[in-house]
């Protein structure tokens, strides 16, 4: 059994991996590297693999493995300018970045992966892109932040274990190296862990039930597990605290702001695309560009004042945090505000186009669908709010 506690940093690192430039200039170029094939993988559902490269290439990828593993070690201001520029090129890129830059990140903070594994996923990733996310949801419990108890099991075995289950949304897919399982024992008194299993490993088949109005190149599958081997260390026990299990991975931290950041991203893109279009079009009964006209110039202002709210929320409450304040649950309201902001930037950025922004030959109206999806990831919208609520409340 692996615990939080387990594994303490090594002193020396496993690889050293490539510290990544993250001036404004060079985040620009990855933006516009990926954002080349963005639209090609919206249509056509597959991995974003081009995308991913670039991002491994600019040494992205990894900017949150710790400097004891021979990671940069980047912070969550940086890992949110990563996710930005990489939302702006492709959302879908930026959200299975965003899922491997929490894990690492989470791995530096406090080391629970078995050495053998970890140095596994470094080398791996000094080659290309190498994915791991977390697989929590089921089909019948849904989000795992509702609460509730997984029905994936892990059994006893001589060799160590097998688990056996259904999850749903496994962003990734096929393209993860390591799953993350969320799962229950067998024992005579279950408990609750994380299993760490290999991407290839026998057992695992792919149901592509990926059919999704946004983020069409995430690859958010189901994935069955049919009695799948993982070593007896492999697993990540999560605390029962009070009766009820606290897994540190779900609780609200800086990290949680890693999705907010790359709609951000979505935003700042829309915000271009809108530009560009109000420079462009010139309508015969006006002979000057629509960008000329003060209803246009408000409607930018809108759309710039919604991307600098948005910016601005998130990167205070980064900043608060690295000036030693616990912003806690607070942190689920930033999100929720962030999430509006976005959201109002682009459909402003839609609307005030019209049928041009809605057609699948404007980037717009890839965005409107991306930038939507930001209200599903926890926590969501209504949960934050009632939790906010109760607090000023006291009850």
């Amino acid at each position: 059994m692996t615990t939080l506690e387990t594994h303490a940093p090594r002193t020396g690192p496993y690889v050293e991996l490539p510290v990544p430039d993250l001036s404004v200039e060079a985040l620009a170029r990855v933006t516009a590297e990926v954002a080349a094939t963005a639209a090609t993988y919206d249509r056509s559902g597959d991995v974003p693999r081009a995308g991913l490269e670039v991002a491994h290439r600019a040494g992205l990828l990894t900017a949150t493995v710790g400097r004891q593993f021979g990671g940069p070690g980047v912070g969550h201001r940086d890992a949110a300018r990563i996710l930005t520029a990489l939302g702006e090129g492709d959302a879908s890129v930026a959200l299975l970045a965003a899922n491997l830059l929490n894990t690492h990140a989470g791995q530096a903070l406090r080391p629970h992966w078995p050495e053998a594994l970890y140095d596994d996923v470094l080398r791996r990733s000094l080659d290309g892109p190498t994915l791991v996310n977390a697989v929590r949801a089921e089909p019948e419990l849904g989000a795992p932040a509702r609460g509730g108890l997984p029905s994936t099991v892990a059994r006893r075995t001589d060799a160590g274990w097998t688990i056996s289950g259904h999850k749903a949304w496994a962003t990734g897919g096929e393209a993860l190296a390591y799953h993350v399982v969320w799962a229950v024992t067998d024992d005579p008194e279950p408990r609750v862990g994380h299993f760490l299993v290999r991407g290839d490993a026998p057992g695992i088949t792919w149901e592509h039930t990926w059919d999704h109005l946004g983020l069409r190149a995430s690859n958010t599958h189901d994935v069955h597990y049919d009695e799948v081997l993982v070593p007896a260390d492999a697993w990540v026990e999560i605390p029962r605290v009070d009766g009820v299990y606290r897994d540190p991975a779900a609780l609200p931290g800086p990290g949680s702001l890693g999705h907010a950041a790359l709609y951000v991203g979505v935003a700042r893109a829309a915000r271009t695309a809108f530009a560009d279009f109000a420079r462009s079009r010139v309508p015969a009964a006006l002979g000057r560009p629509i960008a000329t006209t003060e209803r246009i110039q408000a409607v930018a202002g809108e759309i710039e004042a919604q991307v600098v709210q948005a910016e601005t929320l998130l990167h205070g409450a980064l900043l608060r945090i690295e000036a030693g304040e616990d912003l806690g649950a607070s942190l689920a309201l930033v999100k929720v505000q962030v999430a509006r902001s976005v959201v109002a930037a682009v459909q402003a950025a839609v609307a005030a186009l019209g049928n041009p922004a809605l057609s699948r030959h404007h980037p717009l109206e890839r965005h409107l669908r991306d930038v939507l999806c930001v209200r599903v990831h926890p926590p969501q919208e209504d949960s934050a709010l009632v939790a906010g609520g109760r607090r000023v409340l006291g009850v």
